[in-house]
């Protein structure tokens, strides 16, 4: 996968996140500001330690509701160009899961909007994930 349009980029897949890739692909001209947003695996949670974190999508469906994700911030803030980038597969402590950057003529409507991003992308988005113990158990992680 990969750009949706030419202010919009979407990509729901196996391969490792370079934030760099989503900050390079908000830079504008007319942007004042750019708030970015790096998802990573701890090393642990409520239930636990945790040795890693598996992501499983619906990446079809993923990556159409991240593509009305973006429509909506640009509908709701003035922003110049957005990012939105998640990884499905095994992920080690530290690796990065989601990446979500937004440039904005204004800092104020580039973090609004960068917050939302991820909220709603927690809220709407079907990509699921499943937490490995230090003690060997695994559960599917809900609503976080």
């Amino acid at each position: 996968m990969g750009r949706v349009r030419d202010d919009l980029l979407v990509d729901v897949s196996p391969n490792a996140i370079v934030p760099e890739r989503a900050i390079d692909f908000v830079a504008d001209s007319g942007a004042g500001g750019i708030c970015s947003f790096l998802g990573t695996v701890r090393d642990h949670s409520d239930a636990g330690d945790v040795t890693g974190l598996t992501y499983e999508a619906w990446q079809d469906l993923a990556v159409k509701r991240l593509e009305g994700l973006g429509q909506e911030l640009f509908d709701t803030w003035p922003v110049r160009r957005v990012a939105l980038l998640h990884r499905f597969g095994d992920l080690g402590i530290g690796d990065v899961s989601v990446a979500i950057a937004v440039s904005a003529p204004h800092r104020a409507a580039a973090f609004e909007a960068c917050r939302h991003a991820i909220e709603k992308l927690k809220q709407d988005v079907p990509i699921w994930k499943k937490e490995h113990l230090v003690s060997g158990e695994s559960s599917w992680v809900m609503g976080s």
